[in-house]
């Protein structure tokens, strides 16, 4: 086995953490419900009167479609990994808004689609399928609008929870990427057919400001910052290890790696340039602080990608995406701190509890005892810095500890002046929460994110 790039964790603790702008989501919602208004507000000046059911159902489909457009754009803009939004708010936060938005955009075309048609149909005293037929064959950008609405639709009917489960990572993520096609060519469809647009070039001219503002924030963030960052830093593998069933530690070397501005508690996408795994980047969290020359993640075998991880070779070349994620020392108010970790969600943790300073309490549950992952790393660093680490496994019996209110507030005294860093399976994530909620901590010192992709 080739040597471990890694030394012994540093013995300074790392710098007071600051606080995180708490106004940062409030400001960023409360911009995203005044640019909603603004479209509205285009509608409203547009439209001299409303006569009609027919008057009434072509206004219905205009405002949809205008705020379908929108919350597209909006939508984009959250997942484009942005800096200042990915570590001011939390990629697991703006995933789950991304989530909501595209329900309500997609709802949004839908009603769109059928209120237009309705509406015209009633105008011109013709049959909905006729309609359709007209408005998809004979006007301009139609068909490229109508390719684009299904993507769209089909793109939320694979996002849906029950279809997620069915889907790798990898086949979910690159089917994603129809969302981009499908904005594209709805776009043209908008502002060759929107009556909001056709005639009024200021209108037009905010519409391109919007949408080309977005598109050059994905382009960077999500496609040449990547390739920038991967050429400079020249990454390769130097060694792998095996940390328990299933778990291995990946040992990644490289160049200038303190410019990355990796922090601990984050995440990176990771592709290995090698047959089977150069095609997809997965996203693996950071499990020791990262290093000037050095980075490691630890994975555990869930599906095919992070299997294959085992059999890497040294001198493997890496890409990389990132660094992402606010599940970061940033984030604490105080300097006191509770961990609570299940399974492979060890792995950020691990490298919060080489970092933060004060008082800090991490409670690790698995299975098994073999199955603790990175155990003799943990309890170094709680002699070496003074931290506690307690461990529950479910077998053998009369090793768990529950994961109640009064167990968390024994663990941790004064525990509603923590903050608390959550991260595990989906079940043990809700248990962790409801408990945290009952025993009095206020929602923003918890901090966690979930598996869920």
């Amino acid at each position: 086995m080739a040597a471990i790039p890694y030394g012994p964790p540093p013995a300074v603790r790392g710098p007071a953490p600051r606080r995180a702008p708490a106004l940062l989501p409030g400001v960023l919602q409360t911009a995203g419900w005044a640019g909603a208004a603004g479209v509205l507000a285009l509608w409203w000046y547009d439209t001299a009167d409303v006569t009609g059911a027919a008057g009434w159902l072509t206004g219905a489909g205009r405002i949809t479609g205008l705020l379908a457009g929108y919350a597209c754009a909006v939508l984009l803009l959250l997942m484009a990994r942005v800096p200042a939004l990915d570590r001011g708010i939390g990629t697991d936060r703006l995933a789950r808004w991304h989530a909501m938005g595209g329900r309500y955009a997609v709802c949004l075309a839908l009603a769109h689609t059928l209120l237009i048609v309705w509406g015209y149909a009633l105008t011109t005293r013709t049959g909905v399928v006729d309609q359709t037929t007209t408005l998809v064959l004979r006007y301009p950008e139609m068909l490229k609008g109508t390719a684009g609405f299904l993507l769209l639709v089909a793109t939320g009917v694979l996002s849906a929870r029950v279809a997620r489960r069915r889907l790798s990572y990898e086949t979910w993520h690159y089917l994603h990427f129809a969302t981009y096609l499908a904005v594209f060519l709805v776009f043209g469809h908008q502002l060759a057919n929107g009556a909001d647009f056709v005639d009024h070039r200021a209108a037009r001219t905010l519409w391109y400001v919007l949408y080309l503002g977005v598109a050059a924030a994905v382009l960077w963030y999500r496609f040449l910052l990547p390739v920038r960052r991967s050429l400079r830093h020249r990454l390769t593998v130097a060694a792998v290890r095996t940390e328990a069933p299933g778990v291995v530690s990946v040992y990644v070397t490289g160049r200038r790696l303190d410019e990355l501005g990796a922090r601990a508690g984050q995440f990176l996408r990771w592709r290995f340039l090698t047959p089977g795994l150069w095609w997809t980047a997965s996203p693996y969290s950071l499990s020791a602080a990262p290093r000037p020359d050095a980075l490691r993640i630890t994975v555990k075998a869930l599906g095919a990608h992070s299997e294959a991880l085992a059999r890497l070779e040294p001198g493997t070349r890496v890409w990389i995406e990132g660094p992402y994620g606010g599940l970061t020392a940033d984030r604490a108010a105080g300097r006191r701190t509770l961990l609570l970790a299940g399974g492979i969600g060890i792995t950020p943790l691990r490298s919060l509890l080489e970092t933060l300073p004060g008082v800090v309490t991490l409670v690790y549950w698995a299975h098994r005892p073999e199955d603790l992952a990175l155990r003799e790393e943990l309890e170094s660093l709680a002699v070496r810095l003074g931290h506690r680490v307690v461990c529950s496994v479910s077998d053998p019996a009369g090793h768990r500890v529950p994961l109640t209110a009064g167990t968390l507030a024994e663990l941790a005294p004064g525990l509603a002046e923590h903050d608390v860093y959550v991260c595990g399976p989906p079940g043990m994530t809700r248990d962790a929460l409801r408990a945290l909620r009952v025993a009095g901590v206020p929602r923003g010192r918890v901090h966690h994110e979930s598996f869920a992709f």
